[in-house]
Order: C-alpha cells, then sequence, then structure tokens
C-alpha cells in the first residue's frame, strides 16, 4: 500500500507467469524476456521500459569456454545451424518462412528440435560446429535461442523486428551479432549470400566479442562481481551484478 506496488519485483519471463494477477501487479517492477512489440501477450499499461528490466534467458546449454572455443575453432565447418520448433504463433511464424527458405541451402543445417537432455546435446555439439546460428523471433520477438548462441560462441544472426535486447544500453549488440530484419531474411539467397560477404576480419571480431561477453549472459549463485575491465569497457558492472543477485527460485 504504501508504494502501490512500486517496490516490488516480479520475474515474469515467460508470456504465461503471473497472468491471471498481473492487473493487480502492474505498478511493480517486471523481469521481462522483451517488451513484447507483438502484443499478444501484455496488455497497454502493464509493461514499460521504463520500469521494467529486460533479463536474458538462462541458456538451455553449457558454457563454451576458453578452451571450448579453441578445441571447436576448427570445427565450426556449418555456415549457418538451427535447431528448435518451426512453427511458432506470432511474430514466430517467420520461422517457417525460413525453414523452407533455407533448408536446401548449402552449408546450412535447419531442422527440428527436441526436448530433454539428448536434444541439448544435439543443439550444444550443432552450435559448437557452426559459424553462424540463426536466432528468429518466437512466440514473442525474443527467444533463448539467442543466449544458447552466445554462450556457445557461434554468432547469433538475430531476425526478429522491434526486439528489445538485455542490457542494450550497456552493450553493443553488432559487436557480437548479425542483425537482419525479417524482410531480408525471408528473401530467397538473401541471407546466406549476406553472411557470406562477412569479411574474415569481421568475423574473427564478432568471434572475439563473444569470447569476451558471453559471461554477462551467465546466471551465477553466489553472484559474482564483474572487474575493472567491465567498466573500462563501458559495461556497469552495478547494474549486471544486481541482476545477478537476484532469485528467481
Amino acid at each position: 500500500k504504501r508504494s502501490e506496488g512500486r517496490d516490488h519485483i516480479f520475474p515474469i519471463h515467460h508470456p504465461w507467469s503471473f497472468k491471471s494477477v498481473r492487473k493487480y501487479v502492474k505498478n511493480a517492477i517486471w523481469l521481462l524476456p522483451d517488451m513484447d512489440s507483438t502484443g499478444n501477450w501484455y496488455k497497454p499499461g502493464q509493461i514499460s521500459l521504463e520500469k521494467d528490466l529486460i533479463l536474458p534467458y538462462v541458456p538451455n546449454v553449457d558454457l563454451c569456454d576458453a578452451n571450448c572455443l579453441s578445441e571447436n575453432s576448427s570445427k565450426r565447418t556449418t555456415l549457418l545451424f538451427f535447431r528448435g520448433r518451426l512453427k511458432r504463433n506470432a511474430g514466430g511464424k517467420v520461422r517457417a518462412k525460413l525453414g523452407a527458405e533455407l533448408s536446401s541451402a548449402k552449408d546450412v543445417i535447419i531442422t527440428e528440435g527436441t526436448a530433454g537432455d539428448e536434444g541439448k546435446l544435439a543443439a550444444q555439439k550443432g552450435m559448437r560446429r557452426s559459424m553462424f546460428c540463426l536466432c528468429p523471433a518466437g512466440d514473442t520477438p525474443s527467444s533463448a535461442r539467442l543466449f544458447d548462441a552466445i554462450v556457445s560462441g557461434c554468432i547469433p544472426v538475430i531476425v526478429s523486428d522491434e526486439l528489445e535486447l538485455p542490457f542494450e544500453g550497456l552493450l553493443d549488440y553488432r559487436k557480437i551479432a548479425v542483425i537482419v530484419s525479417s524482410g531480408d531474411a525471408i528473401q530467397p539467397g538473401w541471407l546466406v549470400n549476406h553472411l557470406r560477404s562477412l569479411s574474415p576480419t569481421h568475423i574473427k571480431g564478432l568471434q572475439k566479442n563473444l569470447a569476451q561477453y558471453s559471461r554477462h549472459f551467465l546466471y551465477s549463485s553466489p553472484a559474482q562481481p564483474l572487474g575493472r575491465l567491465d567498466m573500462e569497457n563501458g559495461v556497469s558492472t552495478s547494474t549486471l551484478y544486481l541482476v545477478d543477485m537476484i532469485d528467481f527460485g
């Protein structure tokens, strides 16, 4: 009552989370996967960038650390990789179009995913053997696959219009990802040609930055403060440390 809920924090990190009580907690700080520009999951007035915080999904695959990145460097023979559900709702409908466009492209792997440990290992292996990982929208504009790609050292190819990303004011995603519009991506041959046109120097730079920034997308318990180097690179240590301390249990 004191603050009308403004000093409360709720982890609404799934489109269905807290759905039956959202109207009662709309003044609180919501922890979200994105702002859902489709308007399918949140009602007007419930979310805003002024009060809410966009957080990364918890990666479904293991971190590919420095040794892993070194071991897999020469094994990244697949140009573009995607493993997951090709049929989604709302903005995620672009997945089916991308699947149809890319399924027969050379050096591209597009396959339906499966749940469980077997599916996780298959996705992890595929990402570690690929140069680029396709990250289209899911039911909302964001997808956990983006963060799986980041921690796998696989350059994300973000295909999602009007997407707000975690820490976007602090991290320049153009340094770790290729960002394209849905309209361009589904044009015949466009995406593969675009990726092949990127210079080796540019690709090496993206990979180097991925190795540096991937740890910002991991949750740890107990929380791990970040060091001076992060401050010098323009990353707010206090912001990421605060996020890391949030108890999602």
